[in-house]
Parts: structure tokens; sequence; C-alpha cells
């Protein structure tokens, strides 16, 4: 098992780019069951969870073709199977967005109830309900969903509670019901809007992604498309707070500014220098970070995936700041570790308050979850000594290369086998 040998402080300066977008990636791979052809994919990340859902889909049938960095899946006509095992999604939530795209084409799905970071309950009740509503009749036993459909029918659904995943897995589904579905109370994500420029480019007809309606009129059949998945702004966003914690200079290429926007907004606010342009994003530290309180929202809110990184960042602000959690009850894990490497953090449900700025030295701290892992690697560029971050596994189901991009920002980092 691999780990990370972080030796610090550090300051970090120079430029990294960002990847592709794991979480548009993954439902964009799913997308490809819906095709009648092949679907071209460029810009992906090469992390694990691509990996994981390239093997489910060859599981069910897909052919898949790398061509340099551009990923070719062709569907089989009608899947070898309907079925997404176990063993191929036990580590990876986003498995669940196969369902959608498989009852749509074939009418039947058999899929396992995802894992993925023990981070809280994700529960996909609105993906079943959401199937229902468009016909499909849907059963849980032994831990798998089965879910049946001669032809799903357009209809009007208002999601309960927002949802990315739902809000994908719908939306594709929706792609080839009978007649017109309106989906309500949606998901505005930007990993939402990348999915359905990529099934309008395969013939859907989609209006509204961006936005908390969505209208999909339903179409016999899709085709094949060629399509370069988004920038991945929480990787991107995890370098931003790299350089504001080690108080350097980083330039972000290849950035969606307006997708950060509610990050670069608290940046500028505890004191760091923000130049944003087109396509990159340049973060200054300043001579001493402000605390800034900040509550966790679905997008254009500050995203959930970039709170334990900013937790970490705020251990070095001057005074006291408050990180509430409003979307997973469990995802304060990375709390005892800072707390072990120096950070004075207290829990309350879901309240974190951080004083700072508190010194951290090197400690064994061990990752619990994919952006966890993130935050003690943060907290590891300031610390005085070598920290040690062990299951990192975490890590690289998310971010591709991390150690390198750090190397080349000036860290002293270095995978290791534990």
């Amino acid at each position: 098992m691999d780990r990370f040998e972080i030796t610090g402080p550090t300051r970090l300066e120079g430029t990294v780019t960002a990847a592709g977008a794991k979480n548009a990636a993954l439902p964009a791979l799913a997308a490809s069951l819906l095709a009648d052809g092949t679907v071209t994919l460029s810009g992906l990340p090469v992390v694990q969870d691509i990996r994981t859902m390239s093997r489910l889909l060859e599981h069910l049938g897909t052919e898949t073709r790398w061509d340099g960095e551009r990923l070719a899946l062709t569907p089989s006509g009608t899947a070898v199977k309907d079925d997404a095992d176990y063993d191929l999604v036990k580590t990876m939530r986003a498995s669940i967005l196969v369902l959608g795209p498989l009852i749509a084409r074939l009418g039947h799905a058999k899929v396992s109830l995802p894992g993925g970071c023990a981070i809280g309950v994700r529960p996909i009740d609105q993906h079943l309900a959401g199937l229902e509503a468009l016909g499909a009749e849907v059963t849980l036993e032994h831990g798998y969903v089965s879910a049946r459909a001669d032809r799903l029918v357009g209809n009007r659904f208002r999601f309960a509670a927002r949802t990315v995943t739902g809000t994908e897995n719908l939306l594709m589904a929706a792609c080839l019901a009978r007649g017109t579905t309106v989906l309500e109370n949606c998901a505005c994500e930007p990993e939402v809007v990348d999915l359905s420029r990529l099934l309008t480019s395969m013939g859907a007809q989609v209006h509204g992604a961006g936005t908390e309606r969505i209208e999909i009129q339903g179409v016999d059949r899709l085709g094949s498309a060629e399509h370069r998945v988004i920038s991945d702004r929480i990787e991107g966003g995890t370098y931003l707070i790299a350089a504001a914690i080690s108080g350097g200079d980083v330039r972000l290429a290849g950035a969606l500014p307006d997708d950060l926007r509610s990050l670069l907004d608290v940046l500028e606010e505890v004191g760091c220098r923000v130049e944003a342009e087109c396509s990159s994003i340049r973060i200054a530290g300043g001579d001493g970070l402000r605390p800034c309180s900040i509550e966790t929202a679905p997008h254009p809110g500050f995203p959930t995936d970039l709170q334990a990184q900013y937790m970490a960042l705020m251990t070095q602000a001057e005074g006291r700041s408050t990180v509430h959690e409003t979307i997973f009850e469990n995802r304060f894990q990375h709390v005892p570790e800072l707390n072990r490497m120096g950070a004075a953090i207290q829990v309350d449900g879901g309240h974190a308050w951080i004083e700072g700025p508190t010194p951290l030295s090197a400690a064994n701290v061990m990752a619990t979850d994919l952006r966890a892992s993130a935050s003690l690697v943060l907290a590891g560029l300031v610390a005085d000594g070598t920290t040690i971050v062990d299951r990192i596994y975490h890590l690289d189901r998310g971010y591709e290369r991390m150690e390198e991009k750090l190397k080349a920002l000036g860290a002293d980092v270095v995978r290791a086998q534990a």
C-alpha cells in the first residue's frame, strides 16, 4: 500500500495544469451505453475511478480502445450483461450511473448498491423514485437494484433534494424515453452541463441543463459523438488552496474560473491575490491569512469536495473560522488527523470551529476518504518535518499524479511503499 512522505514547510511556485474532471468523465463514460455507435472521449483524468468505470463498461459489453489520450467506446447492440456486479462497483459510488442508461437502452438492469468514500449516507432513493416516475418497475434485494421497463415514458419529476448523480441518471434515462420529461429541483453543477453537451452532440434534445429545471424530449436513438470533458474544478481548487496555505504563487492553467467562483471569492477574502483569466487562475499568498467562515452548498455555493482542504487552510489563518458542512453528515473524518498535527479544531454535529494560526508539526496520519487525503497533504506542505500520509489509494481515485504536480511546484513529496 502506497503512502506520501511530505517534508515541509515549503512554498509552492509555478504553473500546474488542471486535469479533466473525474466527476464529468464518469457520467460521460456511462452515457456511451446509450449510443448506436462510438463515443470518443478526450481529456479523461488518469485516476483509479476512470479505470474502474472502464472495466465496468467492458463487463457490460462495451469495446474500449485507447488512442493516445482519446478513449473510444463502442457498446454492443445489446449488452452482453445487464448487471453491475458488487466486485466491480464496491469502491465507486458513480457506478450507479449505469442504471439509467441500461434501463433506457435494454429495458432491464441489475446494479449493485454502490460503494465509495465513507463520508456519510448517500442514498439513491431519488434515482429510483425518478425511474419509477418514468415507468420502471424497481425492486431492492440482496444488495442489488433491479429495474425493468419495456420503454420508459416521459413524465414530470421533482427531486426531493438536489442530487448530482440523480440528476445525471434521470437525464440520461429520459433521452430515450417516449415523450417529454421535465425534471425539477435539478443539480446545477458544471458536470451536469457537460453531460448535457455530450448527450446533445449524440442527438438528444435537452434544454435547461445548469438550471433547476431540465426538459428532455425523448428520441428513438442516439448516435456517435466526440467530446472533451471539462477541467476538474475540485482538483484545480485543491492546488489553489495549496498555493494559499503555503504562501506561494501558483498559476492554474486550463481552469474554468466561473466554475470556481465561490472558492475564488473566499480566497480573496482571506487575503490572497486572485487573478482570473478566461482559462487560467493565479493565486498569490499574502502576508497573513484572515479567517473566513464558509458553509457548503450545492453549486454555485461552496463545494463540499473542497471543505476538507479549506479547513487545512484555516488552521493557518489568524483567528477563529467556522466550517458548516450541509451536504454530508460524516465529512469531518480528517479533523482528528489534522489535530494530531497540531491543529485546534472542535466539531459539533455539522459545524467545525478552527482556531488559528497553529504551527503544524509532522506526524503519521491516515487518509479516510478522497478529499480528507488532500487536506492532509496540504497540511503536510506547511508542517515542520516529514509527514507520512498513509492509505493514499483514496487520493488516487480522484487526483492524477498528485505527487508529480506538487514536485513541479517545489514541494518535497515522495510516493513510497508503506
